[in-house]
């Protein structure tokens, strides 16, 4: 039951996409490509004196990276740029309420990874996972 709950809470995550588009005011910018799967995603962010005041995302992934970037993305807002770097796919599946079956966790972790390259000196950061 609380399997079917969590299915149809990423599925309204989906075709919401909360946090999807482009931001106005963005002072920072990271892409990040998976070449395994060909996802893109371009993750913009306001930061203020270290701490993310807002974020989006947008480009071209799948189900599982979008929910995965929608819901990471609400979570950060108002955190530490150092606290949202020291997240981790544990912290990740609490987000999402699920733990992401092993053949998606690139799919999961491409947000996740993306934030992990955040420098709040550099302004725009460009990354292919190896």
């Amino acid at each position: 039951m609380a399997d079917k709950l969590y299915r149809k809470q990423l599925l309204e995550l989906y075709a919401d996409k909360p946090n999807f588009g482009e931001l106005k005011n963005k002072t920072h910018t990271i892409r990040h490509k998976n070449p395994v799967c060909n996802d893109e995603i371009v993750i913009e962010l306001q930061i203020e004196n270290n701490k993310i005041i807002d974020a989006k995302f947008h480009g071209v992934s799948c189900f599982v990276s979008t929910v995965s970037a929608s819901a990471l993305l609400e979570k950060i807002k108002g955190m530490d740029v150092d606290a949202v770097k020291k997240l981790s796919k544990d912290d990740l599946d609490k987000f999402l309420g699920i733990e992401v079956i092993p053949t998606r966790i690139g799919c999961e972790l491409l947000p996740l990874e993306a934030l992990k390259k955040l420098d709040a000196n550099d302004k725009e950061k460009e990354d292919t996972l190896k």
